[in-house]
């Protein structure tokens, strides 16, 4: 385990709007100071049994290790919305999660959530509410975007309290606002500047 601590962005993306979602939430981590964002990602599932996954991916982040998860000081999850809820390779992999859960390790540690959608009402706060619920299986505490965050209250795309989210629109052909960019940042810092100042108390 190595002494810097970093802040786990995990994520899992297709058209590359959620991967830029990380990427902003990963700088505002780096903000901070004193923490680094560590971006990681997951393989696809495969309805073929037989269908095999490269060990790394042929671009993007690497896949994401169990003890990734493990040591990390706070987690930041991300996916696109799949009918109100998170992609199938994240439930895939937060499945496989069970020995943290029983060894405690992600207990008391921050996390945020965060989701890409086609459609501005295709289910982002249902998938943002539904990928806390393992979270706070695991113990973790969940942590939103307060409205003290100008943006939330101004944005015309995506942007809710319950973490951040983008409008990729029906052809996938929306960039990320300036305001959902601010708010992926804003989110990074919270994070980061949380696990921080539990390092400090304990």
């Amino acid at each position: 385990m190595a002494d810097q601590p970093y802040i786990l962005v995990l994520y899992y993306s297709r058209g590359g709007h959620t991967a830029e979602m990380a990427l902003q939430i990963a700088r505002g981590v780096e903000r901070a100071g004193g923490i680094e964002a560590r971006v990681r990602t997951v393989p696809p599932v495969s309805a073929e049994c037989e269908a095999v996954t490269p060990a790394i991916p042929a671009e993007g982040a690497v896949y994401c290790t169990a003890d990734d998860l493990r040591h990390c000081a706070g987690l930041a999850l991300g996916s696109p919305t799949r009918f109100g809820n998170m992609a199938a390779p994240l439930k895939y992999f937060l499945d496989n999660t069970g020995d943290l859960w029983l060894s405690g390790a992600l207990v008391d540690k921050p996390a945020c959530v965060f989701t890409s959608t086609g459609s501005l009402h295709g289910g982002q706060e249902s998938t943002l509410l539904s990928m806390t619920l393992p979270l706070m299986h695991h113990g973790m505490l969940i942590l939103g975007l307060p409205y003290t965050y100008e943006e939330l209250g101004r944005t015309e795309a995506g942007g809710t309290p319950y973490g951040a989210s983008h409008w990729a629109g029906s052809d996938h052909d929306r960039s990320l606002s300036d305001d959902e960019r601010r708010l992926c940042q804003r989110l990074g810092q919270r994070i980061a500047g949380i696990a921080l100042r539990q390092r400090e108390s304990a």
